[in-house]
């Protein structure tokens, strides 16, 4: 009995240490901060018909130009501000995009300019602090 429970012991002191690394490793690739894999790019592929933010058929290119194509055409079709808001939700919902976030709202800044035909108080009207204020910025620019 004795030889029974020091086996299962030392079996358990092999194989938990390698069932432990294997979960945790598992666990971390899927964590929303880890850059996209292959797999996480089939999805937003698929996820785009239904009106959320991604890659669509018709629109080629890489998850960025996705968002930035969206973006304006939200800001043609509406204002400014929505557009900020929808930039603000996709950041939260999409941190793989966040490294582009600062100009894409320089560029909403530009483009509500040049919506408003060089009216920058009235682009500018529309700013908030999304990306560090980088629409204002681009507004001014």
């Amino acid at each position: 009995m004795k030889q029974l429970v020091r086996r299962i012991g030392q079996t358990m002191a092999l194989t938990l240490p390698v069932l432990l690394v294997t979960t945790g490793t598992l666990a971390v690739t899927r964590v929303p901060w880890a850059p996209p894999t292959g797999l996480d790019q089939q999805v937003v592929a698929a996820s785009s018909s239904d009106g959320t933010i991604g890659r669509s058929p018709a629109t080629p290119g890489t998850p960025q130009d996705a968002l930035r194509a969206d973006l304006l055409g939200e800001l043609d079709a509406h204002n400014p501000g929505t557009a900020l808001d929808l930039l603000e939700r996709t950041m939260r919902e999409k941190p793989s995009l966040t490294p582009y976030c600062t100009e894409l709202a320089s560029e909403l800044g530009r483009a509500a300019v040049r919506k408003y035909r060089g009216d920058v108080q009235r682009a500018r009207s529309f700013a908030r602090p999304v990306c560090d204020g980088s629409f204002a910025a681009g507004a001014t620019s």
